[in-house]
């Protein structure tokens, strides 16, 4: 099994989130205060913690959580799954 993770490719994706200066635009009102949810090896990892996240802060309008899909900024010709 260990040797299956391994061989899997490796999509990294990071979840962050923070409060925005305004809900129309995606400019965080603090980029001290943004939050860095972590980093995931794929997508469906990534939504879980993005889930939880978003979940936590529903009653803040302000407060929003993304998915970033780095390894498309780490090799923009590549597709991933």
């Amino acid at each position: 099994m260990a040797d299956s993770k391994a061989t899997d490719k490796q999509l990294l994706h990071l979840v962050i989130g923070g409060e925005l200066s305004s809900i129309e635009h995606v400019t965080f009102a603090d980029l001290d205060k943004v939050d860095i949810v972590g980093l995931y090896p794929n997508y469906a990892s990534a939504l879980v913690a993005w889930r939880q996240k978003a979940q936590m802060t529903v009653d803040s309008a302000q407060t929003r959580y993304f998915i970033v899909h780095l390894h498309r900024l780490l090799d923009p010709e590549a597709t991933g799954a």
